[in-house]
């Protein structure tokens, strides 16, 4: 009786902790978000989580940032598989709606929104059963420039905030970008540039979201991959930014693969493991390099 009362109460105390966990999509300010236009859904930037199974976590967390030219977001193959696929690797994946340009947003506020769900994850790891220090942010495309921006523009958090979830960093522990929008220079996606800083930006500010002048000996570790034959977005891109990790000491992988279009995802749109692109196993070794994977 007594070894039955003792399961019964952990058991109950797994069912209570795990029910502290949000399981649907929740925004990311509870009182409205900051330089909001409206109140529709466009206007609220939220997370959706998917959790890996209780056996398999590893405490790892990972903010997934769709693309989609920063007009639109692809949240199905570029956002909820990807957090599929690491629950799988024992992940749990957060996908990022962020705001976007075609409803009038522009810089700095979707790199807020990504600021904001690095600080979210982290402020409430102890609750959410999540290491405060392995919070890591995806993104494919022009999720990929907002990923590479969050590893390059980051706080240590206001320690005088009211709010607790400013208090915390919002640097990203790693990241992982996927054929990534890097500069808004000469090899820029056009498009993503115009819906991210308008028709008529300052040197200033291109040079300042130019990701690759951004990088410093402390940007995150980051593991990069790209196809030659990308025609949306070229391969330029990975090629700069990683030149100017190496120049910076700062950790990364790079994987270049001659074939494969813009928008490889996993793989495949059909969530097919058997269609899984080879950088999704180099990636889950990288990982485990990291700490992340078991």
């Amino acid at each position: 009786m007594k070894n039955s009362a003792v399961l019964l109460l952990l058991a109950m105390s797994l069912i209570s902790s795990h029910a502290a966990r949000p399981t649907k999509e929740f925004p990311l300010w509870s009182e409205g978000a900051p330089a909001a236009k409206g109140e529709q859904a466009h206007d609220i930037p939220t997370l959706i989580p998917l959790w890996p199974e209780a056996d398999k976590a590893t405490g790892a967390a990972m903010i997934i940032c769709p693309g989609g030219g920063y007009g639109a977001l692809m949240m199905d193959y570029e956002g909820t598989h990807f957090a599929r696929w690491l629950n799988e690797h024992g992940v749990a994946g957060f996908v990022l709606k962020y705001r976007l340009g075609r409803h009038g947003y522009r810089h700095p506020v979707m790199l807020n929104d990504a600021q904001r769900a690095i600080r979210h994850l982290r402020a409430h790891a102890k609750e959410w059963e999540l290491n405060p220090n392995k919070i890591g942010i995806l993104g494919t495309s022009a999720g990929g420039h907002l990923a590479a921006t969050a590893t390059v523009h980051f706080d240590a958090g206001d320690a005088a905030s009211k709010d607790n979830i400013n208090r915390v960093s919002s640097r990203p522990d790693l990241a992982i970008l996927c054929y990534p929008v890097i500069t808004m220079g000469e090899f820029t996606h056009k498009g993503s540039r115009r819906n991210l800083l308008g028709d008529t930006p300052s040197k200033e500010l291109l040079d300042m979201l130019s990701c690759e002048k951004q990088v410093t000996r402390e940007t995150p570790p980051t593991f990069i991959f790209h196809t030659v034959a990308d025609k949306a977005v070229p391969v330029e891109n990975a090629l700069l930014f990683a030149s100017a990790l190496r120049r910076h000491k700062a950790p990364f992988d790079l994987h270049i693969y001659q074939e494969g279009p813009h928008g490889v995802g996993l793989g495949s749109r059909d969530y097919n493991p058997a269609k899984r692109h080879p950088w999704t196993k180099d990636c889950t070794f990288w990982l485990k390099l990291q700490g992340f994977v078991k």
